[in-house]
């Protein structure tokens, strides 16, 4: 299962969400997102957990948990919605 993790604090590490999930059961990686142009964390990331069991308790006793001063956000990623079709026709319905 991928598992969403947002308000990270920005000194987050991916060695830090692994090890916090760890806990819970195997963790196949563990990644905070980085920007590109800036070099500093976004505030998220994202652990994925091949046990769907390991990853629902790593949620529910996770989210809204302390991390570094901050209470993190923690649930089931959701797939990213991609419809070309409606980003070419936006475009071309304003020239």
């Amino acid at each position: 299962m991928n598992i969403y993790v947002g308000n990270l604090d920005y000194n987050a590490t991916d060695s830090d969400l692994r090890n916090m999930f760890e806990e819970f059961g195997e963790v196949s990686s563990a990644n905070v997102i980085i920007d590109k142009s800036s070099g500093r964390s976004k505030g998220f990331g994202f652990v994925e957990m091949p046990t769907n069991s390991e990853a629902t308790e790593a949620i529910s006793s996770l989210n809204e948990s302390d991390m570094n001063g901050r209470s993190i956000k923690v649930n089931e990623a959701l797939p990213r919605e991609t419809n070309k079709s409606t980003a070419r026709n936006s475009f071309r319905s304003r020239y």
